[in-house]
């Protein structure tokens, strides 16, 4: 699996050159020019709002922007009721300047760097428990295998009641989930109690390095059901290793179709994405980025690998609906446009803008928005999303129905704009059932690829 980056320099040179609109010459002869009258004062006219804006500011008048701000801030530290953090009124000042640019943008303090880190990576020092809240109690789903929970004998349907002797009682399931994780190589002791064991069970472990499960799968009788949560960097690696599982299991037989869910993928890394949309793509884009810079303009392309060539015959159906996003819009929007897969579900979210982080040292980090999605087709997500080809709706429940949509990216307040003429306005469901069968647009792609429903879609035909 290779990932290959033309720069588009033509591009990118283009969208700094300011457009000039030609229009024909009028054969009418013009109107004589009026004559400006003399301006005896010699006074320049104030300029408009516009002609501000069309001209670069003085730095000298920036720089006096910034004496504003020192002036401010002196006054704070100086005359506030109570003496002030300083280190926090400066973060927060800029944390309220990259806010303030769209929804996307913003300041990672240390903590915050760290968690984002982690949860790009997919990986963590922790125990490797899956664990739920179960009325008021945190109780284990499974352990993972090869980790320090499956080794030390951690069972599913596990209730965690202490963590190094202190109950765990009136913890939120994240405040559980924090204490278990920790540094690489520290220990932990975790106490149980286990149905049909009188006594609490005392586990000793050592946090080693978990990596989070991004995919994982089921064969719906011939059918093969990949579920991607997130694009993290364990994205194509679980898919990777969800497609050799399932032909492992059917003695190196393919199925006789694919599934790839990406409801409700918040999406991640674009190298991620790029890698999973090749996968079942052997050649053409990906993708487009398009800054105002050359460095963030850039074509992402497909490449011939065994993986493509295996999974070439097989037909695939990709789900997505209101919270499918970024990442997962690019691989949607890409196999899409490829006719390599047709869309079943509701409107995507509508995030084609790419989010840089950007290390400050010990300072954290800033997330700043540097430049936009555009499908193979040059199509444009931002604020638009992706439409599916055949679009299913959920049947909601009572208690769920008008909670259930969101607008997506066009909702957020400060959002930058596309290039489409036109933003989504509606809402779009993000309800996705917890039994299959009940799962309106999972049960209607089986259908399609078992061919008990057909749809002008499926197969989608190259043009």
């Amino acid at each position: 699996m290779r990932l290959s980056t033309l720069r588009a320099a033509a591009l990118g040179v283009a969208l700094l050159v300011p457009s000039t609109v030609l229009m024909a010459q009028d054969q009418t002869p013009a109107p004589e020019t009026p004559v400006e009258a003399p301006n005896p004062s010699g006074e320049q006219p104030e300029p408009t709002a516009e002609e501000r804006d069309s001209e670069p500011r003085d730095p000298l008048e920036i720089y006096a922007d910034l004496n504003l701000f020192g002036e401010i801030f002196d006054r704070i530290r100086a005359e506030y009721v109570d003496p002030p953090d300083e280190e926090e009124l400066i973060r927060a000042a800029i944390r309220g300047m990259l806010t303030s640019l769209d929804p996307h943008s913003d300041y990672l303090p240390p903590a915050d760097y760290n968690d984002t880190r982690e949860d790009i990576s997919g990986q963590f020092g922790g125990l490797g428990i899956e664990v739920t809240m179960e009325e008021g109690v945190i109780k284990v789903v499974s352990p993972i295998d090869e980790t320090p929970a499956a080794r030390a004998g951690i069972l599913a349907n596990d209730l965690i009641v202490e963590l190094d002797g202190v109950s765990v009682q009136g913890l939120s399931l994240d405040e559980a989930v924090d204490k278990m994780r920790g540094p690489i190589g520290t220990d932990i002791k975790v106490t149980v109690v286990r149905e049909g064991v009188n006594e609490p069970m005392s586990f000793e472990m050592t946090r080693a390095t978990i990596s989070m499960r991004a995919v994982r799968w089921s064969m719906e009788g011939d059918v093969a059901l990949l579920r991607l949560a997130r694009f993290s960097a364990q994205a194509f690696v679980g898919i990777e290793a969800a497609i050799n599982e399932i032909y492992e299991e059917r003695d190196g037989a393919a199925p006789k179709g694919i599934i790839l869910d990406l409801r409700n993928n918040p999406g991640g890394l674009v190298d991620q994405s790029v890698y999973v949309a090749d996968a079942f793509l052997n050649r053409g884009a990906v993708v487009w980025t398009r800054g105002r810079t050359e460095r963030e303009s850039a074509r992402y392309d497909a490449q011939s690998d065994p993986l493509d060539k295996r999974l070439a015959d097989v037909p695939l159906v990709v789900l997505i609906n209101g919270g499918s996003a970024s990442a997962s819009e690019i691989v949607a929007g890409a196999l899409q446009d490829h006719k390599r897969a047709t869309l079943v579900g509701t409107r995507s979210f509508g995030k084609g803008s790419v989010q840089s982080i950007i290390s400050l040292g010990p300072d954290g980090a800033m997330r700043l928005t540097t430049a936009r999605y555009y499908t193979p087709d040059n199509r444009s997500i931002q604020a638009l999303g992706i439409t599916p080809d055949i679009e299913i709706k959920q049947v909601v429940p009572e208690e769920f129905q008008g909670r259930d949509e969101i607008i997506g990216e066009a909702g957020l307040e400060g959002h930058i704009t596309g290039d489409a003429e036109e933003e989504s306005s509606v809402g779009s469901s993000v309800y996705v059932p917890v039994d299959k069968e009940e799962d309106t647009q999972l049960q209607y792609a089986l259908r399609l690829i078992n061919g008990e429903e057909t749809h002008e879609a499926f197969p989608p035909k190259a043009e």
